[in-house]
């Protein structure tokens, strides 16, 4: 639920209140009981925005992160592999390229 601030122009009392989108604006003042409070623009950074299209890794939950943390840790502790070089011989077939035989037209009987 959003957070709407609100102030009294009667009285100039100022206060935040919790309210659903679908409530009413108040109007009435809790302080001085008159007609003349107004909500004023917040803006609104209590927002969370999730699903595709934002960044997953603003909003990571505290076991993920763990996770990561203890993944990246073992991978430090694991010794480094050094690999060898092979090189791997090829071998190259050759194709001969087959002369081409001239044809000599069939003769029609």
């Amino acid at each position: 639920m959003p957070t709407y601030d609100y102030q009294c122009d009667a009285c100039n009392h100022a206060f935040e209140e919790w309210q659903s989108f679908h409530d009413a604006e108040l109007t009435k003042c809790p302080k001085c009981k008159k007609k003349k409070l107004r909500r004023l623009l917040g803006g609104g950074a209590a927002l969370i925005f999730k699903g595709s299209g934002f960044y997953e890794t603003d909003y990571r939950k505290e076991s993920y992160t763990e996770a990561a943390k203890k993944d990246k840790e073992a991978a430090e502790a694991k010794p480094t592999e050094t690999k060898a070089e092979t090189k791997s011989e090829t071998t190259e077939t050759k194709v001969e390229a087959k002369p081409k035989t001239e044809s000599k037209p069939k003769k029609k009987k």
